[in-house]
C-alpha cells in the first residue's frame, strides 16, 4: 500500500486553481487551563521556539512549565476572549475572507484561500488538505509575520513541508519570506498611527514595540532585529518624525536568557522619570490583535507606565482587517503569484475545461477507468 496521500478516485477532468494559505500563530481552543496546556505543549515543543536538548527540555516543559503556566495564561486569555472566540482567530478569519474577496476581483481564474494556525486549530495540515481537495496546483504560503524570524516564519514553512512531503502530486509552492519594508504595508502602518494621532493627539514619544526573542538568535544570524528596526524607521520617515520622537522596544520575554533590548516594560517604567508623560505604542510585528497586544500591552504595560508617573498611554491597534492593510496583502500576494495561469488576463473557464478534458482522455487512453 502506498504511503503517499492523494485524492481518492481523483477526477482528471477537475479544473485546477491557485491556492493561498494564510497563516498566523494560533490560540487555545478555550480560555481554560486544560486548553491552554494543550496549546502551550504544542507551541513550546517546537524546536524552532526552544533550541535545546530535547530530553532535557521535555523534562522542564512537562515537569515545570505545563504544571504552572497554563492557569495564569488561561486567566489572561479569558480577559481578552470574545463571544466569537480568541481575538487572533476571529480577526484572522476576517482578514482571510477579505483577502479572498479582494483577490477574486483581481485574478481572472479560480483562487482558493484558506486560513491556518501554526499551533492549534485550524492546523496547517488540515488547511493544506482543503487546498488539495480544491485541486490547487499552485500554492502561495503567506505567513502574516511582516518580519522574518526562524521562530515564526520558518516554523510555518517547516509545518507546510512536513505535510506536502506526504502528497503524491506535489503542487508548485511559493513562500512569502517577509514584507517588513513593503511600501503598502508601511503606508498602512503609518495611516493607522496617524488615525490615532488625529483622535488622541500626538504623544511625546511613539513606541514601536516588537515581540522579543533571545539575543543569541540575532548573534546566530536571525534578521528579525534588523527588520524590526527597518519597519519602524520607514514608518517614522513617512510620519515625518524626528529621531527623538520615536523609539523601538521589545516585549514578551520568557526564561532567563538575555533577550533583545530595550525591553518594553522597563522602558515604560523609565520614561516618566525622564519627563515623558504621554506615549503611544504600536506593535508592527502583529498583523492581528491578540493576547500580546490586548492584554500584555494595553493592560499590563499601560499599568506599568501610569504607575511610574505617566499621564497618557495610547495603544494603537494592529492593522487587523483595515482596508489599506488588505490592499497591501493583496498586492503582496499578487506579486508573488506572477506567472501563474490564473493571473493571465486571457485565462478563461472554457480553456481550462478543455485542458481538464484532455487530461481525462489521456488517462483513459492509458487504461484508467472512470
Amino acid at each position: 500500500m502506498s504511503g503517499y496521500q492523494g485524492i481518492m478516485d481523483y477526477q482528471h477532468k477537475t479544473t485546477e486553481c491557485t491556492g493561498v494559505l494564510v497563516c498566523n500563530l494560533g490560540s487555545p481552543d478555550a480560555p481554560t487551563p486544560a486548553a491552554v496546556r494543550r496549546y502551550l505543549g504544542e507551541f513550546l515543543w517546537d524546536p524552532r521556539i526552544i533550541e535545546m536538548s530535547r530530553p532535557l527540555w521535555w523534562l522542564i516543559l512537562h515537569g515545570i512549565i505545563l504544571r504552572t503556566r497554563p492557569k495564569k495564561s488561561a486567566r489572561a486569555y479569558k480577559s481578552v476572549w470574545t463571544d466569537e472566540g480568541a481575538p487572533l482567530l476571529v480577526i484572522s478569519k476576517r482578514q482571510t475572507e477579505a483577502l479572498r474577496r479582494s483577490l477574486e476581483t483581481r485574478i481572472a481564474g479560480p483562487v482558493h484561500v484558506e486560513m491556518a494556525m501554526r499551533y492549534g486549530k485550524p492546523s496547517i495540515a488540515s488547511a493544506l488538505k482543503r487546498l488539495q481537495q480544491a485541486n490547487a496546483r499552485r500554492i502561495l504560503v503567506l505567513p502574516l509575520y511582516p518580519q522574518y524570524s526562524a521562530t515564526t516564519t520558518a516554523s510555518i514553512f517547516d509545518a507546510v513541508m512536513d505535510e506536502i512531503q506526504t502528497w503524491r502530486w506535489l503542487p508548485e509552492m511559493r513562500y512569502v519570506n517577509h514584507y517588513h519594508d513593503d511600501k503598502l504595508f508601511i503606508r498602512s502602518l503609518a495611516h493607522s498611527i496617524l488615525d490615532h494621532f488625529k483622535r488622541e493627539g500626538k504623544p511625546q514619544k511613539l513606541i514601536f514595540s516588537f515581540h522579543g526573542m533571545p539575543k543569541r538568535n540575532l548573534l546566530n544570524g536571525d534578521p528579525y532585529f534588523c527588520e524590526c528596526h527597518k519597519t519602524a524607521r520607514l514608518a517614522a520617515i513617512q510620519l515625518g518624525l524626528t529621531d527623538g520622537q520615536w523609539m523601538v522596544t521589545f516585549q514578551s520575554r520568557f526564561g532567563k536568557l538575555e533577550w533583545l533590548k530595550p525591553y518594553t516594560d522597563k522602558t515604560l517604567e523609565q520614561l516618566p522619570k525622564d519627563g515623558v508623560k504621554k506615549v503611544a505604542i504600536v506593535c508592527p510585528a502583529f498583523s492581528a490583535d491578540c493576547l500580546e497586544t490586548l492584554e500584555e500591552i494595553e493592560v499590563e504595560n499601560r499599568e506599568i507606565f501610569l504607575k511610574a508617573g505617566g499621564e497618557s498611554f495610547g495603544y494603537i491597534p494592529a492593522l487587523n482587517d483595515r482596508q489599506d492593510h488588505i490592499e497591501a496583502l493583496t498586492e503582496l500576494a499578487l506579486r508573488h503569484m506572477q506567472g501563474w495561469p490564473e493571473l493571465d488576463l486571457e485565462w478563461n473557464a472554457s480553456q481550462a475545461s478543455r485542458e481538464a478534458e484532455e487530461r481525462l482522455e489521456l488517462a483513459r487512453a492509458k487504461g484508467a477507468k472512470f
